[in-house]
Order: structure tokens, then C-alpha cells, then sequence
């Protein structure tokens, strides 16, 4: 079991781009059991390898994370059975700031338009530096996190970030 210290912020420009050290293409779904269940089931696909992932609530940026690499057929067939609600499909895109590393989701499909920057840390108190190209912090607006964004998509959205 590890624990997942993660925040997330939107981006003030493009300028990240430019120090991209990889790109990944992520397919995910979420199978919704009851509405107030206390984790998230999710499956995902990143290029050619497939997870299984149940996360609990998110208290102070961080929440128990348990993940597990599954056959990618496997996962197809979640994702089409078991998963409802569509899917998230996004670009990932690795940037190294200061020595950290820095998960931007470029999102696709019915979120396209939306970019988010995320950091996981060791622990909630550890400082970062704040690269040029972030803007403003959205770790505890629950509209940005991809569970959500499957029940009210971006495009949706009537304020955009």
C-alpha cells in the first residue's frame, strides 16, 4: 500500500512544452458501485500496459493508493463492462523542474481544452518551487479530478478554468 500526496494547478501559458521529456497516451474508466462508496475503482491504460487502481478519499492532499498492473485485454474488458460513465483519454506529458517531476494531463475527447500540472510529493508539508508556466492551484476543487470530469466534462462547464 502507498500513499499518494498529490497537488494539482492549471497552467498560465505553453512555455512547459519546450521541456517535455515524454509523452504517454492514457485511456481510463471508473466503475461506480454506490455514489458515497468511501474509494474510486479505476481502470486505466497507459500506451501498451494496463493498472487496476482503488484509491480512498483525499484528506490533506493525500490518500492510500493501491495499483496493479493487469493484462491490457483484461482492461479492455473492464473498461467496456464494468466501467460506466465513458471514458477519460488524455496525454500525459513528463516535465523535470528542479529535479521534480511534473505529470501535465493534456485532456482529450469531451475534456479537451482543459491542461492540469500535477506534483506528487513525500509529504504534505514539502516545499516545491513554483515553475513560471503554473498558475493557480486546484488540488481541493473536486470539478479536476478525473472521476469527476467523466460526470461533468469540461465541455460542459459554463466558467472555464
Amino acid at each position: 500500500m502507498a500513499t499518494e500526496i498529490e497537488r494539482k494547478f492549471l497552467l498560465k501559458n505553453d512555455s512547459w512544452r519546450q521541456q517535455v521529456e515524454s509523452t504517454h497516451y492514457i485511456r481510463q474508466g471508473y466503475a461506480r458501485f454506490r455514489e458515497h462508496d468511501k474509494a474510486s475503482f479505476r481502470v486505466r491504460i497507459k500506451d501498451d500496459k494496463a493498472f487496476l487502481t482503488l484509491k480512498t478519499p483525499v484528506v490533506n492532499y493525500s490518500r492510500k493508493e493501491f495499483e496493479y498492473a493487469i493484462p491490457r485485454q483484461d482492461a479492455e474488458e473492464l473498461l467496456q463492462e464494468i466501467c460506466s460513465g465513458g471514458e477519460i483519454e488524455k496525454k500525459r506529458h513528463i516535465v523535470i523542474c528542479d529535479s521534480m517531476r511534473w505529470e501535465i494531463d493534456e485532456f482529450l475527447g469531451d475534456n479537451a481544452g482543459l491542461l492540469v500540472a500535477e506534483i506528487e510529493l513525500e509529504s504534505p508539508e514539502q516545499s516545491f518551487s513554483i515553475p513560471p508556466w503554473l498558475g493557480r492551484e486546484v488540488s481541493d476543487d473536486f470539478r479536476y479530478f478525473n472521476s469527476k470530469l467523466l460526470l461533468n466534462p469540461y465541455k460542459n462547464w459554463k466558467e472555464k478554468a
